[in-house]
């Protein structure tokens, strides 16, 4: 009886000893979205019947890269407003003036977000030039 006491108090032969604390697989990934939530939708939509263990934590990564990179844009577009708070209207200006971003999401519609500020340029009031300027003018015309 002692032998099996003793067995279980020791570490076994491979590896470290078994703690009794368990840790996330985002901590192991060193994320921030939970790899397990999305391994849990992965599973529950059906997308495959079977899903790998490197799938959630490659998704995760991605997501997260997606997220930092589109809040980065919209504080800088909130700092140039002089706000402290990101308003949709931020996520707005931050998507569409990002050409990637907004090939990614050019069929989504911002709720809140407005449009970006843009007059064509037929709209415009015409230059009113002095003669130099007129005469510069009509001799590129030639």
């Amino acid at each position: 009886m002692d032998s099996t006491a003793a067995a279980t108090t020791k570490k076994g032969g491979r590896g470290k000893p078994k703690a009794n604390k368990s840790v996330s697989r985002s901590s192991k990934a060193g994320l921030q979205f939970p790899v397990g939530r999305i391994a849990r939708f992965l599973k529950k939509g059906r997308y495959a019947q079977r899903v790998g263990s490197g799938s959630p934590v490659y998704l995760s990564a991605v997501l997260e890269y997606l997220a930092a990179e589109l809040l980065e844009l919209a504080g800088n577009a909130a700092r140039d407003n002089k706000k402290s708070r990101i308003i949709p209207r931020h996520i707005q200006l931050a998507v569409r003036n990002d050409e990637e971003l907004s090939k990614l999401l050019g069929a989504v519609t911002i709720a809140n977000g407005g449009v970006l500020p843009n007059i064509h340029q037929t709209l415009l009031p015409k230059k009113v030039g002095k003669g130099k300027d007129e005469i510069g003018s009509a001799s590129q015309e030639f």
